[in-house]
């Protein structure tokens, strides 16, 4: 022990930023992220705030071999770690290049950071629908976001990632310097070393048409299926999703909403207000609309379209992508988010297609470009509702079985088998990320957020 305690007091004279002990003030803080269930609880902590940090980290867990894992921002992770935690939240540098139109985007970074350097300049990047979402684990997923069906996933921007692999080294990665990284870091969910900074293109956009439609789902109980009828002919400027929620009776909350069971259709429209208005039009006749928020938009407040939660819960999530919706299975999922759940859940459902089918100019190892529409369930987590979460996530998920194509890990919020892993991309894919994971990390020490292909 007096040993280790040495090195890791070595290892804090190297770095810039401060090594965290669970005595240390401030651990509980830099431990725990976005996501309150099951938090990490690491023997030490290297609150980064460079490169050179998470290399001095990293080099440290690979001389002990110490199993390691690396927590930003956002939604966070769903495997803890008791090893060595390396934090990058403090790292939040972004560089906007107007005249190549692209950003420098640092590891802590989240998308409001980016959105708000980018916006003087008439330029936004593949953001996604949570501002403070971490803009590299975001996109090192693949990057599902706002403007999607008509830029495709974010990996499909990436010019260069500079990463530190689990044998310390940094590299800068390029379709030319590294190409088996670069092809498996840009959506392979960020298995093969520690990104501290990327540099991606941006898009000429400044404004949007946007915003929510409310609808009572006792009063429209069809209402999945009348938005999955419109999406069958929009056009790629077009972007949706709908989420249902029931909301609980309380004085807390509009009246509106109080013990309802509410479905949120969410629009981004690319164009003018009345071209957006009148592809929108159509979908106004689904049911008596609560509440209609669509408006034109600056793009730095497209973030708000979602509405969804700032502040950290405990919450378990899973997916499937699909190639149709059935309308029997949609029922059973308004069900399942309906009044009678056990727990608080929110089921949705995002429109795929477009740019999103396409392959990207350079490869990436983003999976199931092929599906029409991703349906994800989450809930919260009290003590001793894991079981119960996880058997209510399954059996609404068996209903859209066959069509299934697999899952988009970016929201799957919990620890995957390797089956279920195996499932975000294609076997030959799957493959191959494994053989650049056992090389960049043979000794399987990167602990990631659903625990990775290859880990042993």
């Amino acid at each position: 022990m007096t040993d280790r305690n040495s090195d890791i007091e070595r290892l804090a004279a190297r770095v810039r930023g401060a090594v965290l002990s669970p005595a240390s003030s401030g651990y509980d803080a830099e431990r725990t992220g976005f996501q309150l269930h099951h938090p990490h609880r690491p023997t030490a902590i290297v609150a980064a705030t460079c490169a050179d940090d998470v290399s001095a980290a990293v080099e440290y867990a690979a001389a002990h071999r110490t199993p390691f894992a690396v927590q930003a921002t956002g939604h966070g992770h769903a495997v803890p770690t008791d090893g060595l935690l390396v934090s990058t939240r403090r790292m939040t540098g972004v560089r906007i290049d107007p005249e190549s139109r692209t950003a420098w985007v640092e590891a802590g970074a989240t998308w409001r950071h980016v959105v708000e350097a980018a916006a003087p300049h008439g330029l936004a990047p593949l953001s996604g629908s949570f501002p403070d979402l971490g803009a590299v684990s975001y996109t090192l997923g693949g990057g599902l976001g706002l403007l999607a069906r008509r830029y495709g996933f974010a990996a499909d921007h990436v010019h260069r990632l500079d990463v530190v692999t689990p044998d310390g080294r940094l590299r800068q990665v390029t379709e030319q310097s590294e190409p088996d990284l670069f092809w498996a870091l840009r959506g392979g969910g960020g298995h093969i070393g520690v990104v501290t900074g990327m540099e991606i293109g941006l898009v000429p956009v400044t404004h949007v048409y946007g915003g929510s439609l409310l609808v009572d789902v006792e009063q429209a109980p069809d209402v999945l299926d009348a938005w999955r009828r419109w999406t069958a002919d929009v056009p790629e400027e077009m972007t949706s999703a709908v989420s249902l929620l029931t909301y609980p009776d309380v004085p807390e909350l509009p009246r509106e909403l109080r013990g309802r069971s509410i479905a949120h259709l969410r629009i981004v429209h690319l164009g003018s207000p009345g071209e957006g208005s009148a592809v929108v039009e159509p979908l106004r006749a689904c049911g008596p609309i609560l509440r209609d928020t669509l408006a034109e938009l600056p793009y730095p407040r497209a973030g708000t379209i979602f509405d969804e939660p700032e502040q950290p819960h405990p919450y378990r999530g899973d997916n499937v992508l699909v190639r149709e919706l059935d309308p029997k299975a949609l029922a059973g999922l308004t069900k399942a988010a309906g009044p009678s759940a056990r727990v608080f859940t929110v089921a949705g459902l995002r429109h795929l297609g477009g740019a999103l089918a396409r392959p990207p100019r350079a490869a990436n190892a983003v999976g199931h470009r092929d599906a029409r529409y991703l349906v994800s369930i989450l809930s919260l987590v009290a003590e001793g509702e894991e079981e119960l979460v996880r058997e209510l996530h399954d059996d609404a998920l068996a209903l859209f079985a066959d069509t299934a194509l697999g899952r988009w890990l970016n929201f799957a919020f919990r620890e995957l088998g390797p089956d279920e892993l195996r499932s975000g991309f294609s076997p030959g894919d799957y493959a191959r990320l494994l053989e650049v994971r056992r090389r960049a990390d043979p000794h399987g020490l990167l602990h990631t957020g659903h625990g990775g292909p290859g880990v042993r």
